[in-house]
């Protein structure tokens, strides 16, 4: 264990430590957490997305700790001062597939010497995690909520010519559609599957401050462009109603494509949600790793494999009490038509909260934290 403010650059308060776990499934992680003091409190586990770090939940993890609990946030595989991934454009991407990040975590719970989870709450990519956590070992996690949705397993297919039809994932299979349209478009996620996405980001023509800036600004309610509604159906002149964030011209980088929405000086000194300093934090950290390890969570995510594992659980649903908090600014929500309702309806089966929170776009529990604590902790006292 090694305490101190890794993350913090003194934004953290002192009551988050910084400590390591070794020898988890074959990673070293690093987590910061609050509420270590004493013992017998029920666990949280906070799980981040991309482009984050355990350091997304600064403002979560303190006053989290108070209402009672033991609050630790991770650095997940791909990210961080978590070491022992592998952090190229691998083709084999196994490390990267859902059920062993399932077991990432549980290993990571187990280290820490708990046998159940008070609660697992993800965001972003985190989110999948959370939530196949919860389907899988409903007999670790007491309680799971989810802050971007998750749909769960897919039906089994036993038509093998469908299945054969099956194999290319969705992003992949409307992306020649996108490209033929008027205006040519990509899929984001098609984009950070490529080889080159890493490196247009990391050596991108503004810096790697001004990337994280604009994208973090860009997919926060501070952007006016954030007015997302549910879409019809997954075609490319639905996904095209997206903004460029999510559905990228063609011929654009991820760094061009923020750089054209890059905020003003004036609303950079407004963003009272990520400050020079905190920003630093996360420029800091990608600056040593990059981002290949991130990356590979779209690109596995993606693979026949990956899809193929999840087989196993089809017809499985969320049995624990589930909750969803979103930003309502947030397109993340709708990318997936239908995703909020299979969520409810589909792959859970006591979500009865399902809270869109005013003024917050992607970033919800880093722009809106002390609406997010609230939820958060009503719900926990409702299941407890």
């Amino acid at each position: 264990m090694q305490s101190g403010d890794k993350y913090g650059n003194g934004t953290l308060p002192s009551q988050i430590r910084s400590n390591v776990c070794t020898g988890i499934n074959g990673l070293d992680f690093h987590y910061l957490e609050a509420g270590f003091e004493g013992k017998n409190k029920p666990l949280i586990v906070l799980l981040h997305g991309f482009p984050e770090l355990s350091y997304s939940w600064r403002n979560i993890i303190l006053p989290l700790s108070e209402s009672g609990y033991h609050v630790v946030a991770p650095d997940q595989r791909g990210f961080g001062a978590t070491t022992g991934w592998e952090n190229s454009y691998v083709s084999d991407l196994s490390s990267y597939h859902h059920v062993n990040l399932v077991k990432d975590i549980l290993g990571f719970v187990s280290a820490l010497g708990y046998e159940k989870v008070a609660s697992v709450i993800g965001h972003d990519l985190g989110a999948a995690v959370a939530g196949w956590s919860a389907l899988i070992r409903p007999d670790i996690y007491d309680t799971v909520v989810m802050m971007s949705p998750f749909t769960g397993a897919s039906p089994l297919p036993f038509d093998t010519t469908t299945n054969i039809k099956k194999d290319k994932d969705p992003v992949d299979s409307i992306n020649d559609a996108l490209a033929a349209l008027p205006r040519p478009r990509k899929h984001y996620q098609h984009y950070y599957r490529t080889r080159m996405a890493n490196s247009d980001i990391t050596n991108s023509k503004d810096g790697l401050a001004a990337f994280i800036r604009a994208y973090y600004h860009q997919k926060s309610a501070d952007w006016k462009g954030n007015n997302p509604f549910p879409l019809e159906s997954w075609t490319p002149e639905e996904l095209a109603k997206m903004p460029t964030y999510y559905v990228m011209d063609l011929k654009d980088t991820m760094a061009e494509s923020v750089a054209k929405h890059m905020p003003t000086s004036q609303e950079i000194a407004a963003c009272n949600w990520l400050s020079e300093d905190e920003l630093q934090v996360y420029v800091s950290e990608y600056e040593r790793t990059g981002f290949q390890g991130g990356l590979n969570w779209y690109r596995s995510a993606g693979s026949v494999e990956n899809r193929r594992k999840l087989e196993l659980f089809s017809g499985m649903k969320i049995e624990v009490p589930a909750m969803f908090v979103g930003g309502r600014q947030d397109w993340g929500s709708y990318q997936r038509p239908g995703a909020i309702d299979r969520m409810k309806e589909e792959a859970c089966t006591r979500m009865d909260k399902v809270h869109f929170v005013d003024n917050a776009g992607h970033w919800v529990q880093q722009e809106q934290p002390d609406a997010v604590l609230n939820h958060l902790i009503s719900f926990l006292c409702e299941v407890r």
